[in-house]
C-alpha cells in the first residue's frame, strides 16, 4: 500500500470495473488515508477518524466489485453484510456487532494462511520425513545385528550415506514413482462439536462459541487409522507439521491489529434500515438496528473470542439504491458518520460495450473459455457485443434497471443452444455476429411482457 498513489489505486480499479470514477477516487482517498495516517505522530494517530462513505446508486453498477477489489488490493480483512439481515438487541436474530466478530474470523482465517505458505517448504520437508519413516522404520540401536554393545535404546535415523535405502526411497517418492502406493495413517478422528444456539441478549452469542469449545475439551481427541495414497499422506503430515509450526498466539495479535487498522466492512442494503417507522410498534428491522449500528461507526469495542477489538478505525462502506428512502432519512447521528457520499450513474449502452470486453474477467472472455473446455472456438465480432449491449440497455430501461447484472441473463439467453449442444461440436469454430443475435434475442427483447418472464 505505501506505494500506491490514488491515482494507480483508480488505475487498479479500472481493470475490473467500468465507469464510475467519481466512487473509485473516493475510495482510493479513503484508502489512501489510512497509509497517511499511519505516518503521521503517534499522538495524532488515535485522532484521526476513517472517513466513512455512503454509495447511492441503483444496483448492478459496481457498488460492490468497488469494494471487493478495493479491499483486495490493500489485502485487508473484508466483509460484505446486508443491513436488512440484522435485528435490534433483544429480538431473535442477528445482532450488528455480530458483523465484527465475522470479520475477525476472517482476519485469523488470512493471517494463518499467510503464515502457512511461510512455513510451507519447512512443513513439507518434516512430512517428507515422516512419510519415510511410515515407509523405511527407523533402526533401533541395539535391535540390530552387530549392534549389541550399543548401551541406549533410542531411536534414532541412520544417515543416508550409510543407508542408501531410504535415500534411493526418498528419490522414489519426489519423483513421483511411489504415488500409488497406499500407506496407513493415524488421523483425527473427532466430528464437529454439537452446535449450541443461543439467542438472546447482545454479544451471548459468544457463548455458542465458549461453550462449543468447552465441550471440545472435555474429551480427548480420537485417532483412526486410515489408508490413503502416498500423495494424499503427504497433504495431511505436511498441514499436521504446518499447524505445529505456526505460533497461533502471534496469528491472533496480528489479526487482531490487521481488523482494528484495516478492516473493512461492506454495509450493502443501507436505505432498507433508512425509512422512518409509521409512529408506533417496536421498529426491530429500521431505526432500532442504526441506534446499534451507531456505536460501532462512532468507535466502540467488541468482544470475540480472540479478544477485544476496538472499531474506531474500521472502515465502513455504505451503499444502497435509495429509491424510497434518502440518505437524510437514516438517525442524524449516522449521517453524521458518513461524511463522504457519492453518486454512481446508471449504466449505458457504452458502458455495456466496455463491460463485455475491458476488464480482466470481461463476461465475453468468460463465455469464450467456458466453451474452449469442450473444444468449441467461440468469436465475437464488434457488431455483436454491441447489439448485446443495446438490447440488454432497453430491457432495462423498459423493465426494472438492474444494471450489468442484465448482461449475465441476456448472454446466458442467447447462448442457451450452444452451451447445451456444446460437448457435441469439438473442434468447431462458431462465429457471433449481429444476426445471430438478433435471431436468437430480439423478438423476446422487443415483446415488453416476454422480456419481463425470460429477460
Amino acid at each position: 500500500m505505501a506505494t500506491l498513489t490514488p491515482r494507480e489505486i483508480v488505475a487498479e480499479l479500472d481493470k475490473y470495473v467500468i465507469g464510475q470514477h467519481d466512487a473509485k477516487r473516493c475510495v482510493a482517498i479513503a484508502l489512501r488515508n489510512r497509509w497517511r495516517r499511519r505516518q503521521v505522530p503517534e499522538h495524532l494517530r488515535d485522532e484521526i477518524a476513517p472517513k466513512n462513505i455512503i454509495m447511492i446508486g441503483p444496483t448492478g453498477v459496481g457498488k460492490t466489485e468497488i469494494a471487493r477489489r478495493l479491499a483486495r488490493l490493500a489485502d485487508a480483512p473484508f466483509l460484505k453484510v446486508e443491513a436488512s439481515k440484522f435485528t435490534e438487541v433483544g429480538y431473535v436474530g442477528r445482532d450488528v456487532e455480530s458483523m465484527i466478530r465475522d470479520l475477525t474470523e476472517l482476519a485469523i482465517n488470512m493471517v494463518k494462511a499467510a503464515e502457512h505458505e511461510t512455513v510451507k517448504a519447512k512443513a513439507r520437508e518434516l512430512a517428507e520425513e515422516r512419510l519415510l519413516d511410515i515407509l523405511l522404520p527407523p533402526r533401533r540401536a541395539g535391535d540390530e545385528k552387530g549392534e549389541e554393545d550399543q548401551g541406549h535404546l533410542e531411536v534414532v535415523r541412520v544417515g543416508e550415506e550409510i543407508n542408501p535405502t531410504r535415500s534411493k526411497l526418498r528419490r522414489l517418492l519426489r519423483e513421483g514413482k511411489l504415488d500409488e502406493r497406499y500407506v496407513d495413517l493415524e488421523v483425527d478422528s473427532s466430528g464437529p462439536t454439537p452446535m449450541v444456539e443461543i439467542f438472546s441478549a447482545q454479544g451471548m452469542e459468544e457463548m455458542e462459541i465458549n461453550l462449543k469449545e468447552m465441550l471440545g475439551g472435555m474429551f480427548p481427541q480420537k485417532t483412526k487409522r486410515r489408508k490413503v495414497k502416498v500423495p494424499e499422506a503427504l497433504e495431511i503430515l505436511s498441514a499436521e507439521e504446518a499447524g505445529r509450526l505456526i505460533d497461533m498466539d502471534r496469528v491472533v495479535t496480528e489479526a487482531l491489529a490487521k481488523v482494528e487498522q484495516e478492516g473493512i466492512i461492506f454495509l450493502d442494503e443501507i436505505d432498507k434500515i433508512a425509512g422512518r417507522e409509521a409512529g408506533h410498534g417496536p421498529d426491530v428491522s429500521r431505526e432500532g438496528v442504526q441506534r446499534d449500528l451507531l456505536p460501532l461507526v462512532e468507535g466502540s469495542t467488541v468482544t470475540t473470542k480472540y479478544g477485544m477489538i476496538k472499531t474506531d478505525h474500521v472502515l465502513f462502506i455504505a451503499a444502497g439504491a435509495f429509491h424510497v428512502a434518502k440518505p437524510s432519512d437514516l438517525v442524524p447521528e449516522l449521517q453524521g458518520r458518513f461524511p463522504i457520499r457519492v453518486e454512481l450513474g446508471a449504466l449505458s449502452a457504452e458502458d455495456f460495450v466496455r463491460i463485455l470486453t475491458e476488464p480482466e474477467n470481461a463476461l465475453i472472455r468468460q463465455y469464450e473459455e467456458l466453451m474452449k473446455t469442450e473444444g468449441l472456438t467461440l468469436n465475437f465480432n464488434g457488431e455483436a457485443i454491441r447489439e448485446i449491449a443495446e438490447i440488454a440497455s432497453r430491457v432495462n430501461q423498459a423493465t426494472e434497471n438492474i444494471g450489468a447484472r442484465r448482461l449475465h441473463t441476456v448472454m446466458e439467453r442467447l447462448l442457451e443452444e450452444v452451451s447445451f449442444e456444446a460437448p457435441d461440436m469439438e473442434g468447431v469454430s462458431l462465429s457471433i455476429d449481429a444476426a445471430y443475435v438478433k435471431q436468437r434475442l430480439s423478438e423476446i427483447s422487443t415483446d415488453r411482457d416476454l422480456s419481463r418472464y425470460i429477460l
